[in-house]
């Protein structure tokens, strides 16, 4: 029986959760840095750890913004094959809720129509969709507040199908280690395998929604996971950059099938302040 989901809903659960995840940064993720300061091993880098999670306490108890660049407004959608959009498309609901969080709530517009005449559109609309059909009635919508510094650092390569998991891993650590301080670690990693290029993006971003440190499902997958992480944080980038052990949270990766000629890698560095949020309709 198919289920009727009204955009007006859509369109304020969007707004809500734009503000929220903004504001206030998840429990996964906080406990990360807090595990990341105990670890640490340079005064500099627990001080930064700290300064860090106080920035945190107070955006939340204050409903400001957890860092002044808000993002581009990101989403992953999975939506229910018996689930009906009414009033207005899919698209147009995300964007209004997107318009009305970005708006009222004072976050910053950082969106500009084109990218050489940078005329900002003033409520950082567009959203940056990705939508997946998936069995059932309901609507998930998961948001992603990316900023630029971290999103500026990403790195995508295809590299020839015998470089293998090594290859992959000493990528990863070049892209870390060329991006320094600028996407502000520690970082959560996320990478894309496999695919056409555009699909390996795709799966980076989207692997920063995962549960900060979950492994993947697939022991082997869940073995580079840790192998990078380690390689990442042998590095010394450290907190903003400044040197320490903690330069990665986690690393997540997620792959699929492609070419037999090829093995396509995308680097997608979240930064200390990951801004994300689900919810179900």
């Amino acid at each position: 029986m198919p289920r009727i989901i009204q955009s007006d809903e859509i369109a304020n659960r969007v707004s809500r959760m734009c503000r929220d995840a903004c504001c206030r940064l998840p429990a996964d993720l906080l406990d990360a840095i807090r595990a990341a300061r105990q670890s640490e091993i340079t005064d500099t880098g627990r001080d930064i750890l700290d300064q860090i999670l106080e920035n945190a306490r107070l955006a939340a108890e204050t409903d400001a913004p957890s860092c002044q660049d808000t993002g581009m407004a990101c989403f992953f959608i999975e939506m229910g094959s018996e689930a009906i959009i009414a009033g207005a498309t899919l698209g147009d609901a995300i964007n209004e809720g997107v318009r009305r969080g970005y708006t009222e709530g004072f976050l910053r517009k950082s969106i500009v129509r084109h990218p050489f005449q940078r005329e900002n559109t003033g409520d950082n609309t567009p959203a940056f969709i990705h939508l997946e059909q998936v069995e059932g009635d309901c609507l998930k919508i998961s948001f992603l507040a990316k900023g630029g510094g971290s999103e500026n650092m990403g790195a995508f390569r295809t590299m020839v199908a015998s470089a293998g998991p090594n290859g992959v891993r000493d990528f990863v650590v070049e892209t870390v280690e060329r991006a320094g301080g600028s996407p502000c670690p520690p970082l959560v990693i996320g990478i894309g395998l496999g695919g056409p290029m555009e699909y390996a993006c795709m799966l980076a971003k989207k692997a920063l929604l995962r549960d900060v440190g979950r492994p993947n499902a697939d022991p082997m997958l869940a073995e580079l996971e840790e192998e990078i992480l380690d390689a990442v944080n042998r590095t010394g980038v450290g907190p903003l950059g400044l040197g320490g052990a903690a330069t990665a949270l986690a690393v997540h990766v997620e792959a699929t099938g492609c070419h037999i000629t090829a093995l396509p890698v995308a680097v997608n560095l979240g930064c200390h302040a990951l801004r994300k949020a689900t919810i179900i309709l």
